[in-house]
């Protein structure tokens, strides 16, 4: 896959699991088409792999938390088929965390959705000529962040890959309080709880609360 400009429109392949999401992104894009073109689109990123090897876009446009497989994830995969593959991954999460994660993955870009679509384009431009492309609100933070954990000034669990928030999670079940009462206590939903947790199990390599629990004490993660 070259890295140097095409003639043509830059070419795109959309990864999300939501039909919706790769709908609006079509809309959004679809006044610049003389700039970019949507060549493909994978619901899900089993198949999205397919999908990229058969078109051989100049980005792929993905999201990060997916069911199954997760973008992070898919980026590590494409980038090994392809070492020239250009990754751009597209959040809702605004959280330096998932950023780094994304860096470390190969990824080209990280942005949040809440991008308007001619930022966007510019952006999947910059970032097909080599350049990696950061959202503005996360850059600063990102590079302050940086600084604080190579000083070890940070949460625990943040070199696990674990988001304030997971820790906070984690150190409350290592505490014992159930996903209710963790939800009570951080004044959020069961069901961002669970999602919360799936994602402290994948990080930490477990596979349930008591694997979890077992590594936080064992590697002193926790709050």
């Amino acid at each position: 896959m070259t890295t140097t400009p095409s003639d043509g429109p830059l070419r795109v392949v959309l990864v999300d699991d939501h039909e919706m999401v790769v709908a609006g992104i079509k809309a959004m894009l679809a006044p610049f088409l003389g700039r970019i073109r949507v060549v493909g689109e994978a619901i899900g990123a089993e198949r999205a792999v397919e999908v990229v090897a058969s078109l051989t876009p100049d980005i792929v446009l993905c999201d990060v938390r997916m069911h199954g497989v997760s973008g992070l994830d898919l980026c590590r995969k494409l980038r090994e088929r392809d070492p020239e593959c250009k990754v751009v991954l597209l959040s809702v999460y605004d959280d330096e965390q998932y950023l780094f994660q994304a860096l470390r993955a190969g990824a080209s870009g990280y942005l949040l959705k809440q991008i308007k679509s001619d930022e966007l384009v510019r952006q999947l431009e910059l970032a097909h000529t080599g350049a990696t492309v950061i959202d503005s609100t996360l850059a600063g933070r990102a590079v302050d962040t940086a600084a604080r954990m190579q000083s070890d000034e940070f949460w625990p669990g943040a070199r696990h890959g674990l988001t304030h928030r997971e820790s906070e999670v984690l150190s409350l079940i290592v505490a014992g309080l159930s996903n209710r009462g963790v939800a009570t206590r951080l004044v959020v939903s069961d069901e961002t709880v669970k999602s919360h947790l799936r994602s402290i199990y994948r990080k930490l390599q477990v596979n349930d609360r008591s694997g979890a629990v077992a590594t936080a004490l064992r590697e002193g993660i926790f709050l």
